[in-house]
């Protein structure tokens, strides 16, 4: 296999199968599966690359130190599952018969699952009171929007100054000092550089594309103009709001010691991973309450109970614990997330598996099945 993975390729993997379609022409280039040939090894105990592995054709085993074996087949539920996620690895794999596998970088991968999820929050809020959802998705799809913490959206939205404009307007000039970057909200517009015969089209933008924006970054006079080809509306967001929202936010964050005393003063877990991560192994009586519905569910918490919150690498956390913060509950992060901890510690609080635990109004826990 040499050929991208289709799209229903991709939807049954776990969580690549939460991304977006532009987040997956962001990962394009990795998205090749690799071969491997039966008795090769892909990864041995204790490696540290940081990579993400899927066994997307053919077996293999992973073996653990103990010398216990388990045998992974392509279209297993197992295979739609990241092998061996711990760093460092718990198993070497080993190919049983030729197969393919796909490796992604698990930082770039993360990131984009947590924006998505942290988005998919927005979304629903907003949804509710707001017509044009379709075209919020299109502007968070921007790749800008990447640069800018997810917690961070929000307030960005909030400080977008609407402008309408006539066709023909010029929103920005060649040369000029960059004091702010917009978004397009209608109509159409051209990018252009030079003048008279040498003046250049260089493209034409599309709704919610962002513009004026790297005259900021790199803090020197726009490269371009930009004019409307019909009547539009654009949205403004000046310079010092535009550092401002590209900054994360400080959150609280705990070790495992730290976060082993608070509960034992009663403090709770709470897991913002996906259903599917939480399942295959989550804290002792952890409540379940993934990212993009903690909005939607936090009202089931109570506010007189430390939560700590945990993922794989602390940016879900991080989020979850931002927004818990803004709706009054006292939250914290576990620093770094679980692929920090080391194997022992990670095994012995991923203990549990199954669907687990849920809470219902003031914060009372029940067991889900």
């Amino acid at each position: 296999m040499s050929e991208s993975l289709t799209p229903e390729q991709l939807r049954s993997l776990m969580p690549l199968n939460v991304l977006s379609e532009q987040q997956w022409r962001e990962l394009r280039s990795q998205l090749v599966p690799q071969p491997l040939l039966a008795g090769q090894v892909l990864f041995r105990q204790g490696d540290q690359a940081r990579l993400t592995y899927y066994l997307l054709a053919g077996e293999l085993s992973l073996r653990a130190l103990d010398g216990g074996q388990q045998r992974v087949s392509a279209g297993s539920e197992a295979s739609c599952h990241p092998l061996s996620p711990s760093l460092p690895r718990l198993h070497e794999a080993r190919a049983l018969t030729d197969a393919s596998v796909l490796a992604l970088d698990s930082a770039t991968l993360d990131r984009l699952v947590t924006w998505r999820l942290a988005y998919q929050d927005l979304l629903l809020e907003l949804g509710q009171d707001h017509d044009e959802v379709e075209w919020l998705e299109r502007l968070l799809d921007n790749p800008l929007f990447a640069k800018v913490p997810p917690s961070n959206v929000r307030a960005m939205l909030g400080r977008l100054q609407r402008i309408e404009l006539a066709a023909g307007s010029v929103v920005l000039r060649e040369g000029e000092a960059g004091d702010c970057c917009y978004f397009l909200y209608s109509g159409r517009a051209e990018v252009m550089r030079g003048a008279d015969s040498a003046l250049q089209v260089l493209a034409e933008l599309e709704v919610g594309a962002c513009f004026g924006e790297e005259a900021l970054l790199v803090d020197r006079p726009r490269n371009a103009a930009v004019t409307l080809l019909e009547d539009g509306v654009v949205l403004r967001l000046d310079r010092q709001d535009f550092f401002a929202l590209l900054k994360a936010p400080v959150v609280a964050e705990v070790s495992l010691a730290e976060a082993a005393r608070l509960l034992a003063s009663g403090a709770q877990w709470l897991d913002v991973r996906l259903q599917g991560e939480y399942e295959r192994g989550h804290a002792l009586e952890s409540l379940h309450m993934p990212l993009q519905l903690l909005r939607l569910k936090a009202r089931l918490l109570d506010k007189a109970r430390t939560y700590l919150c945990y993922c794989d690498s602390g940016k879900r956390s991080a989020n979850a614990v931002f927004l818990l913060s803004q709706l009054g509950f006292t939250a914290c992060s576990l620093r770094d997330g679980l692929d920090a901890l080391p194997a022992v510690q990670r095994g012995a609080l991923l203990c549990e598996s199954g669907a687990g635990y849920l809470a219902r109004t003031g914060g009372r826990t029940e067991r889900s099945r």
